[in-house]
């Protein structure tokens, strides 16, 4: 979920303001119609996620993994609002079954595109492996219908990988959004979610997109799923220490601060505000 570069950060955040509720996606789809260049998108994938996949294959899963009666498949993995879909094609170099999830038909035209361009970029990580299927995927990641035209059942994604989705919803989407991961995940500890929080650093008062993402605010959505979560004059969630993270939650496992990210990601002086996060369900 990446604007269009003809129409300016101030222009796109008054043109969302227009679209509230569940409509927001359509105000994200009729930029998307607009144009397809895309100044928020860096051109490749975050060095974040190809780091984690490199370096945290123990706790994401390896791509193939085993039935129980001895036979192999690919593990699959999901991108939703995956943009010009370069995170997708990285993921199936890696040798998992990709899927990129976006609203808009026109996205979804511009993710072929760039498959068809960069072939080259994307070559296979292991041969031993091989390369994943790639799957371009139109549709609401609130909707079940998507996964229907795909033959994917609830909970059937071993990854979902979440960089700049969350911070591209309107706020009052994220108890929705939460929710919906756990309906979408596989069970513990085959479904990892992985979240790259950004923009961590950005005023909470500022306004979006992208909206400031902070730590906090993944913690208590993703331990909270659909509930309301609360927060204060500042833009920041106000957690109560006291309260228990709901059963049906998702529970951190891992959370660290990449060596690499986006400049996008980082301060004047270099430093890195970025963090990565793995996900997993409690039950």
């Amino acid at each position: 979920m990446t604007p269009p570069a003809n129409i300016n950060p101030s222009g796109i955040q008054a043109h969302l303001a227009t679209y509230q509720g569940d409509n927001y996606v359509e105000g994200w789809a009729s930029l998307w119609e607009k144009g397809d260049d895309l100044p928020w998108d860096r051109g490749f994938p975050n060095p974040a996620l190809e780091d984690t996949l490199v370096e945290r294959a123990g706790t994401v899963g390896r791509p193939l993994a085993q039935r129980p009666d001895g036979s192999s498949y690919r593990r699959k993995a999901l991108v939703p609002g995956c943009g010009r879909g370069v995170d997708v094609l990285l993921l199936a170099s890696f040798g998992y079954d990709a899927y990129g999830l976006e609203y808009s038909p026109g996205a979804i035209e511009a993710c072929k595109k760039e498959e068809a361009a960069s072939e080259k970029e994307y070559q296979v990580r292991d041969p031993s492996i091989g390369k994943g299927k790639v799957t371009w995927v139109q549709g609401d990641f609130f909707d079940d219908a998507w996964l229907k035209a795909i033959d994917v059942p609830r909970n059937g994604f071993d990854i979902i990988y979440d960089y700049t989705f969350f911070c591209a919803l309107s706020p009052d989407l994220r108890p929705k959004w939460a929710l919906r991961h756990t309906e979408l995940l596989a069970p513990s500890p085959a479904g990892n979610l992985i979240c790259l929080e950004f923009p961590r650093h950005k005023d909470p008062l500022a306004p979006g997109p992208p909206f400031a993402s902070p730590s906090e605010a993944y913690m208590e959505h993703l331990s909270h799923p659909g509930e309301k979560i609360v927060y204060n004059d500042k833009g920041l969630v106000k957690a109560d220490p006291l309260r228990e993270p709901s059963e049906a939650g998702l529970e951190r496992v891992a959370h660290w601060q990449p060596a690499r990210t986006h400049t996008v990601g980082q301060g004047d002086n270099g430093v890195i505000h970025d963090r990565v996060s793995i996900w997993r369900r409690r039950t």
